[in-house]
Parts: C-alpha cells; sequence; structure tokens
C-alpha cells in the first residue's frame, strides 16, 4: 500500500459552543479513533499513534462494500455499545486491546462495533484536506453508503440543544466545527472544539488495595517532564466489573514492589501495595483543584496507551 499513515487533525478544549451558520455540532463518541486507508487494492486501518488496528477491527475493513471510488483516505470513531445500549469505552477496549488476533473472530458477536465516519481527506488518487469541510461532508455523503456497522456522522447546526442530549444521555459530549475549516494533518487549532460533559485522563496504576485479596481500588499517577511520576488520585468505582477486577489482580502479580513509585505523598498509604508504573486506565472526574488529586475519579477501562505518554497537563 502506497499510502502512509498520517496524525489527525484534532479539536480543541472548549467550555464555549460557538453559535451561527458556520458552525455544525457532531457527537463526540466514547470510542477510538480510527482512520481507514484505501488503496483501490487493500485496506489498512490505524489509530491516531499510526499504530494499525486492520485486524482488530473486520467489521469495517471490507471498505468496497460502503465506498464507491477507486481510493480513499477516511476519519471516524470506532465505537461499541454497553448493556445500556450507549457508547461505551470499556467495551471497545476490549476489542482494540486484543493481543491474540486469532480472538477477534470470536468475540466479534459478544462485541460488536461501529464504525462512525466524520471526514474523508483522500479520494481517488487525491488529498482533499485544503476544501472546506462543507464540501468535505458532501462528498462523504456522494460516496459513502452506510450499512448497519458503517454511518456517516451526523451533523446538526444547533450546538447548544446538542450538547444538552449528551448532557442528558450521559455521553462524553460534543465537536463543534468550522465549516470553513481545512483538514490539518498532524494539526490542532480552534476551527474544531470539544465541548465535555466531563474531564478525563489516561493514567498510570502506581498502586492498588485489596478486599478479601481481590483488587478493589487503584492509585493512579501523572509523569512530568522529568520523568517524575506524581500522584493525582485513588478510584475504586466506576465501569470496571468483578471479573476486570479479578482480571487485574492476576495482571499485577508480577508489577508488584516495595517502594511507592510516586515522587510525591499519596493521600492513602495503609493497606496498599505498590506496583511498577506499567498499566494504564482511563479516568473521568469532575474537579481537578490546584494542588490536589482528582475529585470524583471514576474509573472508565484499562487502555493501551504506554505510561510514558500520561504526562501531567
Amino acid at each position: 500500500m502506497d499510502l502512509k499513515p498520517i496524525v489527525p487533525f484534532e479539536p480543541v478544549s472548549s467550555d464555549t459552543i460557538p453559535t451561527g451558520d458556520q458552525w455544525i455540532s457532531q457527537i463526540k463518541w466514547d470510542g477510538v479513533r480510527i482512520l481507514t486507508y484505501y488503496d483501490g487494492k487493500s485496506v489498512r486501518l490505524f489509530n491516531r499513534k499510526k499504530n494499525e488496528r486492520t485486524n482488530h477491527f473486520p467489521e469495517i475493513a471490507d471498505v468496497p462494500s460502503y465506498f464507491r471510488g477507486n481510493s480513499v483516505v477516511l476519519d471516524g470513531e470506532v465505537i461499541a455499545l454497553g448493556s445500556n445500549g450507549r457508547p461505551s469505552f470499556l467495551e471497545v477496549m476490549k476489542r482494540d486491546a486484543l493481543r491474540r488476533l486469532e480472538k477477534v473472530e470470536y468475540v466479534m458477536d459478544d462485541i460488536p462495533v461501529y464504525y462512525i465516519v466524520f471526514d474523508i481527506i483522500f479520494f481517488n488518487g487525491n488529498w482533499v484536506t485544503e476544501l472546506p469541510l462543507s464540501e468535505r461532508i458532501q462528498l462523504l455523503s456522494n460516496v459513502i453508503a452506510p450499512t448497519q456497522n458503517i454511518q456517516l456522522a451526523k451533523s446538526e447546526m444547533d450546538g447548544n440543544t446538542l450538547f444538552k442530549v449528551t448532557q442528558e444521555q450521559d455521553m462524553e459530549g460534543i465537536i463543534v466545527k468550522n465549516l470553513s475549516s481545512k483538514y490539518k494533518i498532524d494539526g490542532k487549532d480552534d476551527s474544531w472544539l470539544k465541548i465535555k460533559n466531563f474531564q478525563d485522563i489516561i493514567a498510570v496504576i502506581g498502586g492498588v488495595t485489596y478486599r478479601n485479596n481481590i483488587v478493589n481500588s487503584i492509585l493512579v499517577g501523572l509523569y512530568d517532564d522529568g520523568g517524575n511520576l506524581f500522584y493525582v488520585g485513588h478510584a475504586g468505582t466506576g465501569k470496571l466489573k468483578q471479573k476486570d477486577w479479578s482480571d487485574l489482580t492476576e495482571l499485577i502479580k508480577p508489577f508488584v514492589i516495595s517502594e511507592k513509585p510516586f515522587i510525591n505523598k499519596p493521600e492513602r498509604l495503609t493497606n496498599t501495595q505498590w506496583v511498577q508504573p506499567r498499566l494504564t486506565v482511563k479516568i473521568k472526574y469532575i474537579e481537578w483543584p490546584k494542588g490536589r488529586s482528582i475529585r470524583q475519579p471514576s474509573i472508565q477501562s484499562f487502555t493501551n496507551i504506554p505510561p510514558e505518554e500520561c504526562k501531567l497537563p
């Protein structure tokens, strides 16, 4: 394949929702960003870190079944649904984090995935990144035929109403985009904005506590630029099920250490087992007061993000 993976355009965080005819809003799905590359012969899928995911998501790799054209690069989000019918980061990570890919065919029925396509950046041999978003969206609708697993992102003009809907449904938030915006590869600016209902971080597990010999909470941290791991919070609630806690209990056994890995002093020291900072998790929280630990942390899922990428903001 001649098409090389790129780093996708990223939105900027915002507390306000712009209004006007030049802005559209789309749901921010709690999934995995995936770019699809099709050169007319073969298909490859890559995440935002340019790690390949072609074999993880075979449901979306049959590009000729839903694309009309000779070649394309699509940008979108792969999601999986939880038991409540809403997008679940925990569920999609069970697919994304699979290391034994021979298991994919066995979990496809249990954890189906869906590809929400929101942009097209290469079409029939040409990069279309210089086209305004309005024209790229029109092009998408002309060349993509939605299927059960492939859907086009829906756009709304009223961002405030859409944001309220995501609040009512306990969803992540919205992305607001300027219709005149170009697609900036490996770029980030305020022509795309993300407005979130809650804050989240990817953090490193540096310690755990137990109940009845099963891990029941984790102590997490983030690295500074000097490579020091700072404790930022302690979490024992969230979306993990009993089996997830049991699996974590077994997973950390090779990483148990006697000294705390954090450079600062955690709030919880009694009955804490320290572990090497090898495993990462997505944590949702309400507030992070300056100089304090995060408030009301909630564990969303384990991740496959490398620990060294978990940095203090």
